[in-house]
């Protein structure tokens, strides 16, 4: 804990990019407006020449930080899922009940983002839209296994850890906890989506995904 509060530096497995993008002005520009641009117009109209004239750059200055557009996509989501594990982390670090610990912790993954001012070139409620729309792109393709291998979706994967063991903290006995985490986190987005696009098949409003998702757990695992 002490580690994650001192640094307040998100973790991006560096295999994803070619050099870091929070290592200077430039990169830092990179990533807050491909935010902007991907959840304006979508991943698939976004191109890099169209990100290097949004910041006054060679698309060529683009590609000594990302390989392609692809590999940008799994670093906005690598850097969200590591901000969300953040945002746990701190929310939960005081409870000493473990079901408490759980119910803050769904809560935090499930509920509607909030701007958080601590990381300036990062607009996170943009951000939480393209994970809503877009976040399954970075990783529904047939390099999934080799990209795996090479740690682009630890940030992920730690998380869906982190939650597997809360639940197994509150019961121990129920077998499938880290199936059960992994849906918590892809239900969430799954349920904004629908409120946002298909609310005729959700009773969630932006709201209530928390809701929803904590009464599922709770009854699941009891």
């Amino acid at each position: 804990m002490e580690k994650l509060l001192s640094s307040l530096r998100i973790n991006v497995p560096k295999s994803v990019y070619l050099k870091d993008p929070e290592s200077s002005d430039l990169g830092k520009r990179i990533i807050e407006q491909s935010i902007t641009l991907i959840d304006e117009m979508g991943f698939e109209a976004f191109t890099f020449k169209k990100l290097g004239e949004a910041i006054g750059s060679n698309e060529s200055s683009i590609y000594r930080y990302f390989e392609n557009k692809h590999k940008l996509l799994i670093y906005l989501s690598s850097w969200y899922w590591s901000w969300i594990e953040y945002q746990l982390v701190i929310a939960t670090f005081s409870l000493n009940e473990a079901e408490l610990k759980l119910e803050k912790a769904i809560e935090i993954v499930a509920r509607e983002v909030k701007k958080d001012n601590t990381f300036t070139y990062v607009d996170e409620v943009a951000l939480n839209r393209i994970m809503i729309n877009e976040n399954s792109k970075s990783f529904l393709t047939k390099q999934v296994d080799f990209e795996n291998k090479e740690g682009h979706f630890e940030s992920y994967k730690r998380l869906v850890n982190r939650l597997q063991e809360m639940i197994s903290a509150v019961s121990p006995e129920y077998r499938y906890a880290k199936s059960l985490a992994s849906t918590v986190l892809d239900t969430a987005l799954h349920q904004h989506f629908l409120g946002n696009h298909f609310n005729s098949l959700t009773n969630c409003t932006k709201e209530s995904p928390v809701i929803f998702l904590t009464e599922l757990v709770r009854k699941t695992i009891s």
